[in-house]
């Protein structure tokens, strides 16, 4: 059996993770910051969670520490949860908006590796996906025809390009662990006002495709639903 933890997934592209992996087998733990959304979606989804804020150290602790004990090792663990930041205007943003961002979307994947590390490599196969984005993409970023271009996100940008090179460096210093980083495309969730284009399940399907590769699959690559993002 696959244990498969998920940050965020009390909603969005985390939660429908949490349903695309249960449904093929997982047994599936997400994390949520707030105890009773977690609750009321594990509740729904028929899965397991744990109280978890990826911005602090004990709480990220503790949430390793009760897994530890419930399943005794993780097998995939998905950093999902992630801010926006907001769409502020670029000469608006300053140090704390910028820090809190780079918290919670990239510091917080440390926390985590960290934290589980030890839990990951009590498994056969070990895995972790990062969950980033086109706009933390410098290919993407660069080309005039993606709507990425056009989007003043510094804040959160920023955050989602560190966490592709925190994929990188992981993955090259700890060979015995699957490491990819995902762009889940243009989706429609509460994290942009429904506004994407994608459906939530088409979101999800880079992050699936990650979260199920055996132990020859990739490492250190980043993909979309398509294939290979260029970084």
């Amino acid at each position: 059996m696959t244990t498969t933890l998920i940050t965020g997934g009390n909603k969005g592209l985390g939660h429908e993770t949490a349903r695309r992996l249960r449904d093929i087998g997982h047994t599936v733990v997400i994390g949520a910051r707030d105890p009773e959304r977690g609750r009321a979606a594990a509740e729904e989804l028929g899965v397991d969670w744990v109280q978890l804020d990826v911005t602090s150290d004990a709480s990220v602790r503790g949430a390793a520490d009760a897994l530890a004990e419930r399943y005794g090792t993780i097998d995939v663990l998905v950093n999902n949860a992630g801010i926006s930041g907001g769409m502020t205007a670029i000469e608006d943003v300053d140090g704390p908006a910028i820090a809190s961002v780079l918290d919670t979307n990239t510091v917080s994947a440390v926390r985590m590796t960290h934290a589980f590390l030890p839990l990951l490599r009590r498994s056969e196969q070990p895995v972790i996906v990062n969950v980033a984005s086109g706009l933390g993409s410098f290919a993407v970023r660069a080309d005039d025809d993606r709507i990425e271009s056009t989007l003043p996100t510094l804040a959160y940008s920023a955050s989602k390009a560190a966490l592709t090179m925190l994929t990188t460096v992981y993955a090259k210093f700890v060979p015995d662990v699957r490491i990819n980083v995902v762009d889940p495309g243009y989706t429609a969730t509460e994290f942009n006002g429904n506004s994407g284009p994608q459906t939530v399940t088409e979101g999800t399907d880079a992050i699936v495709a990650m979260a199920t590769i055996g132990a020859d699959g990739p490492t250190g690559e980043f993909h979309d639903r398509h294939g290979i993002v260029g970084w």
